[in-house]
């Protein structure tokens, strides 16, 4: 089994700045992918950055030039640095990670970690 647990999340203003982390534990080899989802209410979750173990990322496109996601591959930690918030991005944050285990590849997900942004 592997842990995701997740921190960082709370209330901000808008043009604020919140930094998420996501800490994997458990049994696993790597980590391949580690990505940032976040599910507003009423609506579905969706994808908002995601890194491989290279460190190449993506984003999605409300996001770019706002968010930075990186990860510390010794620590087996994903970030989520995420500036001039904007009350859309109010949601729950999850973090989710793609691991190599003995059976194969393997899906895991966080717990979730509310972010708030008032106007």
């Amino acid at each position: 089994q592997v842990q995701l647990v997740e921190s960082g999340g709370g209330l901000v203003q808008a043009g604020g700045s919140l930094r998420l982390s996501c800490a994997a534990s458990g049994n696993f080899f790597v980590i391949n992918v580690m990505a940032w989802y976040r599910q507003a209410p009423g609506k579905q979750r969706d994808v908002v950055a995601i890194i491989n173990s290279g460190g190449s990322s993506n984003y999605v496109d409300s996001v770019k030039g706002r968010f930075t996601i990186y990860r510390d591959n010794a620590k087996n930690t994903v970030y989520l640095q995420m500036d001039s918030l904007k009350p859309e991005d109010t949601a729950v944050y999850y973090c989710n990670a793609v691991v190599q285990q003995v059976g194969g590849l393997a899906n895991y997900w966080g717990q979730g970690t509310q972010v708030t942004v008032s106007s």
